[in-house]
């Protein structure tokens, strides 16, 4: 590998720009996260995009605001604009956890150290250049600005939030994945047409003025929602706006979203059509240096770049549609995959890194398993308008073929530097198991299965079921937990039969919205009836710009504007999470009286029996005992049954 100069990396300071030869820039990206010159970080995509069309690029990584804001003026003004994101990762999300305390690390901050992003950074950065430079454009992107683009709660503050365009005093927002409107934007300026005149690109939205003229464009149609002031009166609007804006949102043909903010007129446009290959291809080769600027030499190491320094993502957007998840919201649920071609040659590059020992850490993607997947029909798609392609039950015009994933495996496999390829993002579960996935060939199935048990894990294999009870699965538009014992067995099959010791390890969360404290009791008897001690889980935290989040803070479900209860005080929070840890002396006693108060001896005598048990947690082996019936299922035994008639009877 050539050795890098520091002019490999976009300039960060005038020294920088002055080596590259230039006395103006034409674009300044002001980022939450520091700069790491690589393909899954944001930042860094725009950065070369906008270098690839001849562009004078710098960008200021972790701006401080604590001081006399020099970072908002070193680089002087951009010749076209300036564009702002808070990061890889909402800010909100980075700097606190479920329960609103402060975190006490920074994945994207060198060595992991906190105070370096602001709370809501990218409506902070945005007011700043604003104020500083006022006749500049401001452009917002990335996933705080996209998932903050309308009407949204906010968790953090516990308030409804207008779009980010009105707090932030921006000019304009990408939403989504910025590459194809980008593109546009820049032809535009090029060409000499002012940046307020420039109102009608996809997948960008903008707040127009009262006396402003509404654009016309005979190619779309149009659908106006309960404003942001209705919504601050009546939550049943606010939810009700949500069902179509996730509808538009994943439409192929989607109408303009319009909203009223105070005397103001939110208009947000269609998206773009998902990316083709070639232009994802194009995206991810473009030349990263796929490391941290070098000013970070002395910091420590940026976590988050430690985690994905070697590893390859294959394709884009997520299908699944959950309920708790953002994932679809920003990156659309139909899957932008690579061409093998093009993920062979970044395996290449990182396999000739001069640190690399032969093991890639992850080939996958937002899901895993759903690389090269789309409708087989595509004018069925063109039409849907369902958040999801798998629930409740998969489309029959989804092609779920895992043939080009598990043969993308073995020619990553081939490259002689390759020692093992790990799949560390996630693996939908209920999608190999041919009871759920009635349309797949089952032996393609077991066989993707195999090669990830035999050649890409290591040790523990993590799927994320995220819940037992199925009333609170519906509502997360996810599948019966059924299906997991399904897998699970697959699973100790292909243990059993290769001669491995492979652990499954699953998530969960607990206080969802519609979960009750009965329902967590019930995940913790039927999971340790399968021989678990879980130790994968989570608290529901709200989030933008999900189905979730519209409940937990309106009551409502957007699609059938029915009551939807969810635990908000920290008492019933606290309570819920406790029942993952049953296995602790001190929650024993908590965990008796409260199943004793809600009159559930039969999940007590799961949990706590009086007499000792015979009970091993779950092994690698696929050999578990237990000393319950292994041959009736929990969720088909009595005591279930029981739980579900006390529950109606409520």
């Amino acid at each position: 590998m050539e050795e890098l100069k520091l002019s490999d990396w976009l300039p960060t300071t005038n020294k920088e720009v002055k080596i590259r030869g230039w006395d103006a820039l034409d674009v300044i990206l002001f980022s939450g996260d520091a700069y790491v010159d690589h393909p899954t970080f944001g930042p860094a995509v725009i950065g070369r995009l906008l270098e690839s069309f001849g562009l004078r690029v710098a960008i200021v990584p972790q701006p401080n605001v604590n001081d006399n804001l020099q970072d908002f003026v070193k680089l002087g003004a951009p010749k076209l604009f300036f564009g702002v994101t808070g990061g890889c990762m909402d800010p909100m999300i980075s700097n606190y956890n479920a329960n609103k305390k402060r975190r006490d690390k920074d994945a994207y901050t060198p060595n992991g150290d906190i105070g370096f992003r602001p709370d809501y950074a990218t409506t902070v950065y945005s007011k700043i250049l604003k104020e500083k430079w006022p006749d500049v454009p401001v452009l917002l992107g990335g996933i705080e600005a996209s998932l903050r683009r309308v009407t949204h709660y906010d968790y953090w503050s516990d308030t409804l939030m207008p779009t980010i365009l009105e707090s932030s005093k921006a000019d304009m927002l990408v939403y989504g994945m910025g590459e194809q409107p980008l593109r546009e934007v820049v032809r535009l300026m090029q060409k000499g047409v002012p940046f307020s005149s420039i109102t009608t690109i996809k997948q960008t939205a903008v707040l127009l003025d009262a006396d402003a003229r509404i654009p016309k464009n005979s190619n779309w149609e149009d659908v106006e929602i309960a404003s942001h002031e209705m919504c601050l009166k009546d939550k049943k609007k606010y939810a009700s706006n949500f069902k179509i804006i996730e509808q538009e949102s994943n439409k192929l043909a989607a109408r303009r979203i319009f909203q009223k903010v105070g005397d103001k007129t939110l208009m947000i446009n269609p998206p773009y059509p998902t990316m083709t290959e070639d232009e994802i291809d194009a995206s991810f080769e473009l030349p990263y240096t796929r490391l941290p600027h070098p000013k970070y030499n002395k910091r420590g190491p940026i976590p988050a770049f430690e985690m994905i320094k070697f590893s390859i993502n294959i394709h884009r957007g997520c299908f699944g549609g959950c309920s708790f998840c953002t994932i679809s919201a920003h990156q659309g649920k139909f899957i932008a995959s690579r061409s093998q071609e093009s993920v062979l040659r970044e395996v290449d590059k990182v396999a000739n890194m001069p640190d690399f020992k032969g093991y890639l850490s992850d080939i996958g993607g937002p899901s895993a398993n759903m690389y090269k997947m789309k409708g087989k029909v595509q004018s069925i798609c063109d039409k849907c308008v369902s958040p999801s392609c798998i629930s409740p039950v998969i489309c029959s015009n989804l092609d779920t073929s895992h043939k080009p994933l598990t043969d993308l495996y073995q020619a990553v496999d081939s490259h002689p530097k390759v020692k093992k390829s790990f799949i560390g993002s996630g693996i939908r579960h209920d999608m190999l198991v041919p009871e759920f996935n009635k349309n797949a060939d089952p032996k393609e199935l077991d066989d993707y299965t195999e090669e990830v048990m035999t050649k890409h894990v290591s040790g523990r294999l993590k799927v994320a079921p995220e819940h037992t009870s199925d009333p609170v699965l519906k509502l997360m538009r996810k599948p019966s937990f059924s299906y997991f014992h399904k897998f699970k067995e697959r699973f100790d099959k292909i243990n059993i039969k290769k001669g491995l010791k492979l652990q499954l390890i699953p998530y969960f969360i607990s206080n969802h919205p519609a979960c009750e404290a009965e329902d967590m009791a019930n995940l913790a008897a039927e999971t340790k009836d399968m021989g678990f001690q879980l130790e994968q889980v989570q608290g529901f935290t709200p989030t933008p710009m999900t189905v979730a989040t519209v409940i937990y803070y309106s009551g409502y479900h957007p699609y059938t504007l029915k009551k939807v209860r969810t635990p908000k005080t920290r008492k019933e929070k606290d309570e819920q999470h406790r029942f993952f840890f049953w296995y602790k002396d001190e929650n024993k006693a908590w965990i008796k009286n409260t199943l004793n108060k809600l009159g559930r001896q039969d999940l007590l005598d799961v949990l706590l029996p009086a007499k000792t048990e015979k009970w091993r947690k779950n092994k690698p082996s696929g050999e578990v005992k237990h000393t319950f019936d292994d041959a009736v299922p929990f969720n088909k035994r009595k005591n279930k049954a029981k739980f579900r008639s006390k529950k109606k009877r409520r």
